[in-house]
This record gives structure tokens, C-alpha cells and sequence, in this order.
């Protein structure tokens, strides 16, 4: 299959507008619409074709409530780590469990022995193929309108306590998911002047890795 140059610059319209999304309107998502976002997730690449996702739909709502008490403990934990930050920090919506149609939590498999492509680094790759996953269903949500927000504030355990998971597996993302009233002109971080996208030419080089890089805390 060939893409027209249209279609080529849809594709990289979607990937610039594409947002983590904390502050959503309500309402509901279309079966069809998360079945095919969901979809978009599974046909994510993976190293070995290991294909170690599993994802699960937050129906329940005392589960998304109990999810939402572990995000709440995470985030004021955090907070206490930020010293001069804090009060900047506190003032940041870092979820948006409260009022997205769906909730998804995105889980590592137990290892599967998978070993082509992936003997010196397991965990790494299931991880990257999981995250690869993860950026189809943004890409997905975007092109369908919709925003998602990936949440990362949590105790992993606590998580795969609440959602039943065997012991191997891990949880690595909340997923909100839903319509929104619009979406943010730049990313929510640089708008809030958290931080700012660095230029490309400081994270591109040839041959060697960059060797007077100055890392930002």
C-alpha cells in the first residue's frame, strides 16, 4: 500500500497534536470507537512478537474510586519530593480520573520466556513494546477526537492488588480516556512553564553519543 501525500500529512498532523490529556468533559465513548482504539493498542509492534499487554476496562466504579485513592496517595508523595516545587506542583492536574468516560489500566504480562530480540534486555523490551502500545491507543484517541491521558502516579502493587493481577505481572499505566471541551494549544507542562520541549539538535548526533549535555532536574 502506498499513502498519498495527504494521507502522510494527516498522519503527522495527529502525532504533533497529540496531547497528554488531564481535563476531560464527561459523556461517553462510542463501543465501536474504544473497540477500535483498543485495537490500535493491540496491533502495536513488539520484540519477538511477545505481545505482552493485557488491558483491562474499569467498569466497576468503587474500582475506579479505590484507583483514584492510590493516585491521590502517589501524587502527595511525590509533592513532598518536590522542595521548591512543591506549592508549583500541587497546583498541576496530574490525572483525570474524575471525569473521563473510560478508564484502561495497561499491565505487563508475566514474562512469556520470549527470548529473540530480548536476552540482554527482557524487562526493557516488554516494556518498550507495552509503551509502543500505549502511544497507538494516543494516536488512536487523538485521530478519533477524543482525549487520553497517561497516568503514571501510582504504587504499582497497590494497582495490581485492586485489579486481581498474578503476581509476575505490573502495572505500568492508567489510561483516561474520553471527550474533552477542547485540547491544549501545546503540551499542559510547557504551558504551565513546568518545562519546555528541548531543540531537536541537542537530542540528535552522529556517532557518539552528546558530549556536552547538560541534564535538566
Amino acid at each position: 500500500m502506498i499513502f498519498t501525500p495527504q494521507e502522510r500529512d494527516t498522519l503527522y498532523r495527529v502525532i504533533h497534536q497529540r496531547r497528554d490529556i488531564r481535563h476531560f468533559s464527561g459523556g461517553t465513548v462510542a463501543t465501536d470507537v474504544l473497540a477500535r482504539i483498543i485495537t490500535a493498542g493491540h496491533a502495536a509492534p513488539s520484540v519477538g512478537l511477545m505481545q505482552p499487554w493485557r488491558f483491562i476496562r474499569i467498569t466497576d466504579r468503587t474500582v475506579r474510586q479505590q484507583l483514584a485513592a492510590v493516585v491521590e496517595q502517589e501524587r502527595l508523595r511525590t509533592a513532598e519530593q518536590m522542595d521548591q516545587q512543591h506549592d508549583d506542583f500541587m497546583r498541576l492536574k496530574v490525572a483525570g480520573m474524575d471525569a473521563c468516560a473510560e478508564l484502561l489500566a495497561v499491565v505487563l504480562a508475566p514474562d512469556d520466556g520470549t527470548v529473540f530480540g530480548r536476552r540482554t534486555m527482557p524487562e526493557a523490551m516488554a516494556l518498550c513494546s507495552a509503551a509502543c502500545a500505549i502511544e497507538n491507543m494516543w494516536l488512536a484517541a487523538r485521530a478519533e477526537n477524543l482525549g487520553l491521558g497517561w497516568v503514571s502516579f501510582f504504587e504499582p502493587q497497590a494497582v495490581a492488588s485492586l485489579l486481581h493481577c498474578p503476581p509476575e505481572a505490573q502495572v505500568i499505566a492508567l489510561l483516561c480516556l474520553g471527550p474533552v471541551t477542547a485540547f491544549y494549544d501545546r503540551p499542559m507542562l510547557e504551558a504551565e512553564g513546568w518545562r519546555e520541549r528541548v531543540a531537536l539538535d541537542q537530542v540528535l548526533t552522529e556517532n557518539s553519543y552528546p558530549q556536552d549535555e547538560t541534564i535538566a532536574r
